[in-house]
């Protein structure tokens, strides 16, 4: 069988490297990879629909495909945060715990993306802030944004508000203009053509005031999971419908070589503990015996609880207008896997 070559779109992920370097093949399938911001991969494939495979927003992808946009995704998980816990208040707002946030200011990067989907609906189901009860500010303007490329309108009944194009998320925390912003993200460093937050210094306010909502970052990790059993996801990766369409087989090739590149990342774990981590070997055996061998599962069947968490918030939250089923979501081979 010829290979076919396709364009690929990804953020540095270390379960996905071996694919993306050639380590691990997709056996058929000869990819071009090119590295990219995630918010800057999910506006351009969103808007211009660049790359044959890339990787992709969750909650961007349900909207897309709910909208009719033509691509189909892979069960593949690479990425999976507890978003709560990225959350970051301001002293001064007089907020201690989760249940403060009720008539607070709360600044994400963008109102749709899958880290304030997870957000909204963990502080409203876990904690009772219903999404009504916050004034919710975005960074991102309507130009550069995930949003502009979809049609996005704020949902009827949230007070929604842009920050100053002058100003970011990180900076309006620190001078008491938000109460509270998802700053904690371990891509807000990494500058990208989308986001204003990627430095958090400077600003007139004092950063000592800025705190953890969660600050045992581990203990409420170990309470949503007990109480859920899964890890939120954030992407995934879809194939573009027109390659799909042409070349059917790709979806079940990639799929096992997404598979065969976190195997092979797993089985070198141990051995990349960096050594300045001194109890590292320890910090993976807890995180184990939390979230078991694998936080990270593929496949439809590991995931299908998550996900119908996923199309429900999204639906609830008034991002997508009907609710998606599992099977419309990922290509016709990886139901089953």
């Amino acid at each position: 069988m010829a290979k076919l070559a396709l364009a690929f779109i990804s953020a540095f992920n270390e379960r996905v490297e071996p694919l993306m370097n050639g380590t691990i093949e997709a056996e058929g399938i000869e990819l071009i990879p090119t590295y990219s911001h995630p918010a800057e991969t999910f506006w351009r494939q969103l808007k211009f629909h660049e790359f044959e495979v890339a990787e992709m927003s969750m909650s961007s992808y349900l909207i897309a495909r709910s909208q009719g946009v033509d691509m189909i995704a892979l069960p593949v998980f690479p990425s999976r945060r507890l978003f709560q816990t990225e959350l970051s208040y301001n002293a001064d707002s007089g907020i201690t715990v989760p249940e403060d946030l009720a008539g607070k200011r709360l600044g994400v990067a963008e109102y749709q993306q899958t880290a304030a989907l997870w957000i909204r609906g963990i502080l409203e189901h876990h904690f009772g802030v219903s999404q009504y009860k916050i004034h919710w500010y975005m960074e991102r303007s309507e130009e550069m944004s995930h949003g502009g490329a979809t049609g996005f309108k704020p949902p009827a009944g949230i007070s929604f508000n842009r920050i100053a194009p002058n100003k970011s998320l990180a900076l309006t925390l620190v001078d008491n203009e938000l109460d509270v912003a998802h700053i904690a993200s371990p891509w807000v460093l990494r500058a990208n053509a989308l986001d204003r937050s990627s430095h958090i210094t400077g600003g007139s306010g004092d950063w000592n005031k800025v705190q953890a909502l969660f600050p045992d970052r581990i203990a409420e990790g170990a309470r949503f999971v007990k109480k859920h059993g899964f890890l939120p996801v954030n992407h995934t990766y879809i194939i573009r419908g027109d390659i799909y369409k042409k070349y059917p087989w790709v979806a079940f090739n990639l799929y096992t070589g997404f598979v065969k590149a976190k195997q092979h990342f797993n089985a070198k774990l141990v051995d990349s503990i960096p050594s300045a981590l001194f109890f590292g070997r320890e910090y993976l055996a807890m995180t184990q015996e939390m979230f078991g061998n694998d936080p990270y599962p593929y496949g439809v069947k590991a995931n299908r609880k998550m996900l119908q968490t996923l199309i429900d918030y999204s639906q609830e939250q008034g991002l997508t207008s009907k609710k998606m089923k599992v099977e419309e979501l990922f290509a016709q081979s990886t139901l089953e896997l």
